[in-house]
């Protein structure tokens, strides 16, 4: 190895440095008081004793906490692929020339800069039976029938927040496609269509693998914001009714008001092992598909 060499290693060592510190002060210190914490009967207001690990037994011991467990993993699932889904559908028409698909663009995109409480609070009042605007529009349309307490019906809640979840953030994925597909050279697809090869086909063999870096940021980001939903819930049920779709996030936050401060550190750390492990194996199955261009 040259100087020259040795000098620019050393170099990007020292650079690393700042980095590494932030990484170590905003993460790894507050990872290691949190799992000190969550061994803890801590209440935050006396000092703890330690109780080693049963906070973590109490946790799997609560059947409104294995229900809160339920019903995260349970967003997750219909959220996360949906978003997927629809995000790529988005992206794929509105990659097409024609005009005004910028203005289409727009208005898909701009729920997504909506906070989510307030978006929620928006549909919370939509869809209020007896009152709400939908029960307005199916009465003009003579279709009062198909009103329903939805939010009220511990069957349907969960599945109508999943709704207007991805609703409100498929924008938000629809753009990471569109940048994935502009990035794609113009000269794969023409070569494509030269060797004869239909849409359905390109799609498969050409825009599919080479959307896989979109595809990993999209799967990831959405994995870790359906895991750990909280705002939408809270707008549109308030976690009910009952606990039918409190999740794990308001869970830890009234754990913690309720002055069960080792409790909720210690359920914050399983939420934290149930979105780190999904995407580490997702980025670990994906890698080898990734495509340079």
């Amino acid at each position: 190895m040259s100087l020259l060499q040795k000098l620019n290693t050393n170099l990007h060592r020292v650079m690393a440095i700042p980095a590494i510190m932030l990484f170590a002060l905003f993460f790894i210190y507050p990872l290691t008081q949190g799992i000190g914490i969550s061994l803890t009967d801590s209440n935050g207001m006396t000092d703890p004793n330690f109780v080693g690990f049963q906070n973590f037994i109490d946790f799997f011991q609560d059947d409104r906490a294995k229900t809160d467990l339920y019903n995260t993993v349970f967003f997750a699932l219909g959220s996360a692929p949906l978003l997927n889904i629809f995000g790529l559908l988005y992206a794929l028409l509105l990659d097409r020339p024609y005009r005004g698909k910028a203005i289409v663009r727009a208005i898909v995109y701009l729920p997504a800069v909506i906070s989510p409480l307030i978006m929620g609070y928006i549909w919370y009042f939509i869809l209020q039976p007896q009152r709400g605007f939908l029960y307005h529009v199916f009465e003009k349309l003579n279709l009062q029938a198909m009103d329903g307490n939805w939010l009220g019906d511990s069957s349907t809640a969960l599945k109508v927040i999943i709704l207007v979840n991805v609703w409100q953030f498929v924008g938000m994925t629809m753009i990471i496609y569109l940048a994935g597909l502009q990035s794609i050279p113009h000269e794969i697809y023409e070569a494509s269509r030269i060797d004869g090869a239909g849409y359905f086909t390109t799609l498969r063999y050409i825009t599919l693998p080479l959307l896989y870096p979109s595809i990993q940021i999209n799967v990831v980001t959405n994995i870790i914001g359906s895991l750990s939903v909280f705002e939408v819930i809270i707008a549109l049920t308030e976690g009910g009714p009952g606990y039918s779709t409190e999740s794990l996030s308001i869970y830890i936050m009234r754990m913690l008001y309720g002055s069960f401060t080792g409790y909720s550190t210690a359920v914050a750390l399983i939420l934290f092992v149930m979105i780190i492990v999904p995407v580490l194996l997702f980025l670990k199955l994906t890698r080898k598909h990734e495509i340079e261009m």
